[in-house]
């Protein structure tokens, strides 16, 4: 201590300063005093308080009052006792003067418990040692909760002592409940306290601390009860926000709490949001029987549409809305009113003339069947969903441009006509009539395929794309019948059609089919039964897989079997474990890397950590190997398949939460490092898909420098990836970075391809389509959108057996994951209005106080309106009410009638 601050300090340096300086020795004395009698002073000063001294004194004496011989005296001096505590109005931050100066007698207090006789006396003692008892909790002992359970009172009374006795008993409710458990105790008393404190915390806006004590205590299905119309939404947001952070079966606990929390509460839009979370069929019923209005029953079904769920509807013109049959006409009506309905050819995404190309005019010019095909597919994302482009669509006589392409580029620049009249079955049909009867096999073939895309999303009554393409699946052509087989699996995704199972499980079956048609047909059936994890299919698989032969389960075509039994498990969790043991069984390497698939399928969007360190572990194991030659053999890369898809498989499995999300991005870039090449060439695509739709700064610099990796195999995944996080957002820097790599690749006709392939993409329906698997404000996950997209993405794992070669057309599995990012208000005839919203990014308001602005920095638009990522809209004014919870996609508006009457 300095000599300034002993001076300062003690009471003597102040006289000191009076009677000038002192000796030195005497200083030193009294700096050698100080800090004692700092303390002293310190001490002093607290008892001299003449109040503080006074409240002290009179709790001494009450604690003696109960010392003494005379029982009389108890109680009054109990109750006095009680007053004191209760009343004490300290800050929070300071332990209340009462409990302070009782503390040193608590342990007196806690002795003549045991002396007393039980009755009303003891209880009330033991009420006063429980709140003392606080003050002893950082010595793990649990006496709150020890004498709050032997001195039984009500909800109100326990809330009388205060808000911060109450969290404290709750947090040693939790405690001990760990404890009883491991013990195999009872802890039925607990749970009867616990249900005390419940309506305590929701009555003083404590919903997170309610939600957490019966998490800990592992019941949180006895909330509802406790819920009222004022506290409901507070509580529902805070259990459905919780859900990505808990492991099952805590986490479809707390989305079935919420479930009968909303039901009860007759939010049936959001009730209906959960059940789809639950992916539980009888509750989706169970929201329309909660109520006779036809008007939300249209509001739920657009919702469920939206999910790709299939339901047969008693009432057509709901039934009608669940089809999606006028998805076409909206789209088209949100393309007007933006006007963006003038068709775009490739040249006005490629803006050549911005491109600095290396080595002449004419070196662009590099395998122009490859180019052409690349503009076909170009073509058809940018005027996907319009109904009319430059190149195919333009006339009565089937376009000459397919003969610009060569065998299977005509059967995917046939199949580009059906992008651009996406949902419009009517005049798809007609369109593609053209081509179904042409000479060309691969014109036809690319016909069916057509037929499927533009069914995708679709559901027809009199089932057209069935009709026409279930006679080709027995074709003797190969391309008719692949055709064929994926597009019964792009129409009817998710539907869970049995005919379709019918006709494509024989397929699976015969051993003397080549291996791509029985994958492919594997691949539709997972489609079509994504998440259902459909016995009789999953049983045709395994024994399939067993059944083939080593040459046949080393085809590359065979990845797509594994992938096939994945999607059925697609969000399952633990119901894929008996199907992942059975493949253990399989000594060839597709066994493992079909575990990894199931496994990654059924984890989607959970968020799970333990999983996502299996798969960490994973990626580091060494792949065996026997080809000591570098490079290594097509053996050697089937072998290594399983930790691509391990990569991917960080992606789906974080994708739903945030959190998450940032940390794998973080441990790509140590795979990047330190993996194997199916690693590497896996990250860029893992990336993209976290990322699907959402241009972070971020990650496509981190993507745009990976494009010029060494190992062309990565630079090509990253090019397709960039195109992937900026599908449909039209993203300037993006496009820049695009049109550089066009000029880099210029000479590499398979890189140049991808190029354009990304640029199509990031100009998805010029801007107004995503590819993001979340709907519904990133609450929801579509099952057969990941399908879709995971689809692809395994096919890039090894671009250049598929994508690269003549499997180009698996790009079109990317229609399921085609959604227009729109919000479109309806009246109550369905019919399109204009309302002003105001558009801004969301805010989280988990928890917190008050009525809190749910988006920040909005701008007011008139509907229809494009969301970003990360985008929610809300109506300017109260003149309409919003049937759906959420402003987006298609949501039908009501007159608010209460307003006309207020006016």
């Amino acid at each position: 201590m300095s000599q300034k601050d002993s001076e300062k300090d003690t009471p003597e340096a102040g006289t000191s300063a009076d009677h000038g300086s002192a000796s030195s020795a005497l200083k030193e004395k009294e700096k050698a005093k100080a800090p004692a009698k700092k303390d002293d002073n310190k001490a002093e000063e607290e008892e001299l308080s003449e109040e503080d001294q006074q409240l002290k004194s009179e709790l001494e004496m009450l604690v003696e009052r109960l010392k003494e011989p005379d029982t009389a005296l108890y109680k009054p001096a109990l109750d006095a006792l009680k007053d004191f505590i209760r009343t004490s109005t300290s800050s929070m931050t300071a332990v209340p003067k009462p409990l302070k100066f009782l503390r040193p007698h608590y342990q007196e207090l806690s002795d003549l418990y045991e002396k007393w006789p039980q009755g009303d006396l003891q209880s009330a003692l033991a009420d006063v040692l429980s709140v003392l008892g606080m003050t002893y909790a950082d010595s793990g002992r649990r006496d709150s909760l020890r004498y709050r359970l032997l001195a039984p009172s009500s909800s109100d009374e326990i809330g009388n002592w205060g808000h911060e006795y109450v969290r404290h008993l709750a947090l040693e409710i939790g405690d001990e409940h760990a404890v009883r458990l491991e013990k195999e105790e009872s802890f039925d008393d607990l749970m009867d306290l616990a249900l005390q404190l419940v309506p305590f915390f929701l009555k003083h806006n404590a919903e997170a601390d309610a939600v957490d004590l019966l998490l800990e205590l592992e019941a949180i299905e006895k909330l509802p009860p406790f819920v009222d119309k004022d506290t409901y939404a507070r509580v529902c947001l805070y259990i459905v926000s919780c859900v990505n952070l808990l492991p099952p079966p805590d986490d479809q606990a707390f989305l079935r709490t919420a479930f009968n929390i909303y039901l009860s509460q007759k939010e049936l839009t959001q009730a209906i949001s959960v059940a789809i979370r639950l992916d539980d069929h009888d509750s989706i019923r169970a929201v329309f029987d909660a109520t006779d209005d036809v008007l939300v029953h249209k509001q739920l079904a657009f919702i469920l549409a939206r999910q790709q769920i299939w339901l047969e509807l008693p009432n057509e013109e709901v039934q009608e809305c669940l089809s999606n049959t006028r998805l076409s006409e909206y789209f088209l009506f949100l393309a007007k009113e933006l006007n963006v309905l003038e068709p775009k050819v490739p040249e006005d995404i490629y803006k050549s003339h911005l491109e600095h190309t290396r080595g002449g005019p004419d070196s662009g010019l590099v395998d122009s069947a490859k180019q052409n095909l690349a503009a076909s597919f170009v073509n058809a994302f940018v005027n996907a969903g319009f109904g009319k482009d430059k190149l195919m669509v333009v006339d009565e006589e089937a376009s000459s441009w397919v003969y610009k392409n060569k065998d299977s580029g005509m059967l995917s620049a046939t199949a580009g006509v059906a992008t651009i009249l996406l949902w419009d079955v009517e005049q798809g049909l007609q369109q593609l009539d053209k081509y179904m009867y042409s000479s060309e096999e691969y014109i036809k073939a690319g016909s069916l395929l057509g037929i499927g895309i533009v069914n995708t999303s679709v559901h027809n009554e009199s089932d057209p794309a069935l009709a026409l393409l279930s006679e080709h699946v027995e074709s003797r052509s190969v391309p008719l019948r692949l055709s064929a087989i994926i597009g019964l699996g792009l129409a009817y995704a998710g539907s869970q059609r049995q005919d379709i199972a019918g006709l494509l499980l024989p397929l699976i079956a015969d051993t003397s089919l080549s291996m791509q048609l029985s994958a492919l047909a594997t691949l539709s059936l997972g489609l079509t039964f994504v998440g259902s994890c459909n016995g009789d299919i999953t049983e045709t698989i395994l024994q399939t897989l067993m059944e083939r032969d080593e040459p046949q389960l080393s085809d590359k075509w065979a990845r797509f079997m594994s992938l096939g039994l994945g999607l059925l498990y697609m969000g399952k969790q633990d119901a894929a474990d008996v199907i992942i043991e059975t493949l253990k069984a399989i000594e060839h390497p597709i066994g493992r890397n079909t575990q990894v698939l199931v496994d990654i399928c059924s984890f989607a969007g959970t968020g799970n950590v333990l999983k996502i360190q299996q798969l960490l572990h994973i990626c580091s194991e060494k792949p065996p190997t026997d080809d000591k030659e570098e490079g290594g053999s097509s053996e050697e890369k089937g072998d290594d398949l399983y930790q691509g898809y391990a990569v991917l498989g960080l992606a789906i499995i974080a994708m739903g939460e945030d959190i998450g999300s940032e940390m794998v991005l973080r441990q790509f870039g140590h795979l990047m490092h330190y993996g194997e090449g199916s690693i590497r060439r896996a990250v860029p695509l893992a990336m993209g898909l976290v990322s699907a739709s959402n241009p972070e700064m971020k990650v496509f610099d981190t993507l745009s420098r990976y494009s010029h990796d060494g190992d062309l195999d990565v630079a090509v995944n990253a090019i397709f990836a960039m195109g992937l996080v900026g599908a449909g957002t039209n993203n300037a820097r993006l496009a820049q970075l695009l049109r550089q790599l066009a000029s880099y690749y210029s000479k590499e006709a398979n890189s140049l391809f991808m190029v354009r392939i990304a640029q199509g993409l990031l100009h998805l329906a010029k801007g107004t389509m995503t590819l993001t698997p979340f709907h519904t404000e990133r609450q929801i996950l579509s099952n057969v959108s990941l399908a879709g997209l995971l689809t692809v993405l395994v096919s890039l794992v090894d671009a250049n057996s598929f994508i690269l070669d003549s499997a180009h057309y698996l790009l079109y599995f990317l229609t399921p994951a085609m959604h227009a990012r729109h919000l479109i208000t309806l009246d109550t005839d369905l019919q399109p209005i204009q309302v002003n919203v105001r558009v801004g990014q969301a805010v989280d308001t988990v928890g917190q106080a008050g009525r809190p602005k749910t988006i920040t920095g909005w701008v007011t638009h008139s509907t229809p309106v494009l969301l970003g990522h990360g985008e929610r809209a809300e109506l300017e004014n109260d003149e309409y009410i919003a049937l759906a919870s959420t402003l987006e996609g298609l949501v039908i508006l009501k007159k608010n009638e209460n307003r006309a009457e207020e006016a």
